[in-house]
């Protein structure tokens, strides 16, 4: 079954200039699951290079933005359900703590004083979880344009060996590449997106590009308190 979302009232007014016509305004509204994905990382995007990388980059922004990369997760099956669990737990974590500490710095520096920065289920830790499912969706869309396999296994075993099997266990990485042999065809995976191959191509590369200076972002955050990223 395809997917298709719902635009937020004030992505719809920026995309359309506030236009008032009801037939395009609801035609543009739709919103498949990946170009909805990029626009929210278009938007952090955006906000980081015209204010630098010293601006406080809002927690529950950075959470929308973040919550709609797991219908991504979703849809590629058992394979990555240990990944989307993971992933939606630490999100939902730092959406609860977006009142108490408002911006993403203000969270790390709680932690950075406390010494809790690499503790489990320390907001600064969540974080990390979270920069890295967004890496691993990112290097598994290079993968997918980089190929035209029909099959999606060596393309996501790639992605996930990069950017989350060095931080899981033996036995994660175990299920995860034995679920691999579950994953859709390129086909049915662009059938649940809602996507063809050239939207598909059109709307990776949107998110791919804007995710470089969310992830430098976040990055920054723990190199400019001298806190290594090996973890």
């Amino acid at each position: 079954m395809s997917l298709i979302l719902n635009r937020s009232e004030d992505s719809v007014a920026r995309s359309m200039g506030e236009e008032e016509d009801g037939f395009e305004d609801a035609t543009a509204a739709e919103l498949t699951p990946l170009s909805a994905v990029a626009d929210a990382f278009e938007d952090l995007s955006a906000l980081i290079e015209a204010k630098d990388f010293d601006y406080d980059l809002d927690l529950k922004m950075f959470c929308d933005a973040c919550s709609l990369v797991s219908i991504l997760f979703g849809c590629l099956g058992m394979a990555f359900k240990f990944a989307e669990l993971e992933y939606v737990s630490k999100v939902n974590d730092l959406s609860d703590a977006s009142d108490s500490f408002g911006t993403l710095n203000n969270a790390v520096e709680f932690d950075a004083q406390n010494d809790t920065v690499k503790a489990p289920g320390s907001l600064s830790r969540n974080l990390r979880r979270v920069r890295q499912g967004l890496d691993l969706i990112r290097a598994l869309f290079q993968n997918f344009l980089s190929s035209e396999d029909l099959y999606l296994k060596e393309a996501a075993s790639t992605a996930y060996a990069k950017t989350c099997a060095p931080y899981h266990t033996w036995a994660v990485r175990t299920a995860v590449y034995a679920g691999m042999y579950a994953l859709p065809t390129r086909d049915q995976l662009l059938l649940k997106l809602n996507e063809t191959e050239e939207s598909a191509e059109r709307e990776m590369i949107r998110y791919i590009n804007a995710l470089d200076p969310v992830i430098q972002y976040i990055d920054k955050l723990y190199t400019s308190r001298n806190i290594d990223l090996e973890w």
